[in-house]
């Protein structure tokens, strides 16, 4: 069965998505791109919880069940530095049989490669190999797995062509951590599968799964008078195209119900500011005074804050639900662009010249208190705040480029997260605070990558050919 996105659910989990983008500095002045964000999708899922047989363990969550739980969170979130634990994961040959089951074998490793603090253990490395007899904890023989220092072993069992048992069990004391039934009714629906049992898989470890359930917007090059809306899974895959208009679609920024996508888009005659409704299919673009648009926000009540010429420099204000100016959010002499806020909507970062070159500041929405953020660097932008309030990060302008930095709100503890080659800019968390998408010029041209809030090895997504910038997440609705 295929499930679409549902008007009358709302999204499981919502942080901030979008920012918006930096400056340009030509002669020690700043020339704003004109950057906002907009896309919304209908995303197909294919997974669908079977019933069990009654001899075999249900489905069910047992957070605690591995033992790892409080360490992995710990790490997880954890102030800005390494994440050194990785959980050691081996997959089992499934069993049964299905014209399906070496694929989802495949998609489910290829999606765990994607976890820095997991490690999938060869099966070579295994005594005895990773053919069982038995699927179910009480028949297997976990001492092979023990020799080879294994935390956790995955199992899958096909019922039939189209039903597959997945479970997993701590390895020590061969206790069951959580099992899931699914119905794989095509090849189409192996990638979902994969997806959803990986996002349940991590939600027994560190109980956070929105990764799997999230996707990627940006913006990709059509030409050089042209860029357009794209989305795809972090993890590759599922990519296709929002928008096809003239001009360039930029920044992507997606409402928390799920409905609207908003985006700045630029032609030649004027900029605007994009919206997308996912459940009328209707595409609007506004114009406001000034003729400036620059990265649109989503509040978590679906109002949006960006950037618009307040007749001087560039100003944040904040948009109704029908998108038309209600108030202003913060404004100065000087240029304040790139908003973005907190899940609790209470704090907001941007980029602002106030102090003659672009530092990153917040503030406090409640109490209007402003503070900056960037301590070091001359040149600071694309400010990205955490959806659960403790980090911001951003790009700083480096001698041989841009790198992204952290900056841990509660201990000011500032760390360089990315590294070369190239230039990296345009960091945005994804909803689990931990993820952060980013672009980078480090394989020549602009492409999406991944890292987390720790830095680590960075992770190239498949965006197919052509350009591609300004990461936006979004989360997959069931």
């Amino acid at each position: 069965m295929v499930s679409y996105m549902n008007k009358d659910k709302a999204i499981r989990q919502r942080a901030v998505f979008g920012a918006g983008r930096s400056f340009s500095r030509p002669a020690g002045r700043f020339v704003l791109p004109l950057l906002a964000a907009w896309v919304l999708i209908l995303l197909s899922f294919s997974a669908v919880f079977a019933a069990q047989p009654e001899n075999s363990p249900q489905p069910e969550y047992v957070p605690q069940g591995a033992g790892l739980q409080p360490s992995l969170n710990q790490r997880f979130l954890a102030p800005v530095g390494p994440a050194a634990y990785q959980v050691q994961t081996v997959m089992a040959e499934p069993l049964g049989e299905s014209l399906y089951k070496r694929e989802l074998h495949a998609s489910v490793e290829h999606n765990l490669s994607y976890l820095p603090f997991m490690q999938v253990v060869d099966p070579r490395a295994v005594p005895g190999g990773t053919l069982l007899g038995s699927a179910l904890g009480e028949e297997i023989d976990f001492e092979r797995f023990r020799i080879s220092r294994t935390d956790n072993l995955l199992t899958a069992r096909w019922v039939d062509e189209h039903k597959v048992e997945m479970r997993v069990y701590e390895v020590l004391e061969g206790k069951f951590i959580f099992g899931a039934g699914f119905e794989v009714p095509d090849a189409a629906a192996v990638s979902g599968v994969a997806d959803e049992f990986c996002a349940q898989y991590m939600e027994a470890l560190i109980g956070r799964g929105d990764f799997f359930r999230s996707m990627l917007a940006c913006s990709k090059s059509g030409g050089p008078r042209k860029s357009d809306i794209w989305v795809v899974k972090p993890t590759g895959g599922d990519l296709r195209q929002i928008t096809n208009i003239p001009g360039h679609a930029i920044s992507p920024t997606w409402s928390h119900d799920g409905r609207f996508i908003v985006f700045g888009h630029i032609d030649e005659r004027s900029h605007a500011l994009g919206v997308w409704d996912a459940f009328t299919n209707n595409l609007q673009r506004l114009r406001f005074p000034g003729n400036t648009v620059i990265g649109p926000c989503f509040m978590p009540d679906n109002k949006v804050a960006v950037s618009l010429s307040d007749g001087r420099n560039p100003s944040i204000f904040l948009l109704d639900r029908d998108f038309k100016k209600e108030k202003t959010l913060v404004s100065s002499w000087a240029i304040d662009v790139s908003p973005s806020v907190d899940a609790s909507g209470e704090r907001m970062v941007y980029t602002s010249s106030r102090l003659g070159n672009p530092h990153i500041f917040m503030t406090n929405l409640k109490t209007g208190e402003t503070v900056k953020v960037s301590n070091e660097g001359k040149y600071n932008t694309d400010p990205c705040i955490s959806p659960d309030g403790t980090l911001v990060v951003f790009a700083r302008q480096m001698g041989e480029g841009h790198r992204i930095f952290a900056h841990d709100l509660r201990t000011g503890q500032e760390q360089q997260i990315s590294f070369g080659p190239g230039s990296d800019e345009q960091p945005e968390f994804a909803p689990d605070s931990y993820f952060i998408a980013f672009t980078s010029t480090r394989a020549g041209s602009k492409k999406i990558y991944l890292t987390t809030r720790h830095g680590g090895e960075a992770k190239p997504v498949n965006t197919g050919a052509g350009e591609a910038a300004f990461p936006a997440w979004g989360a997959r609705r069931r």
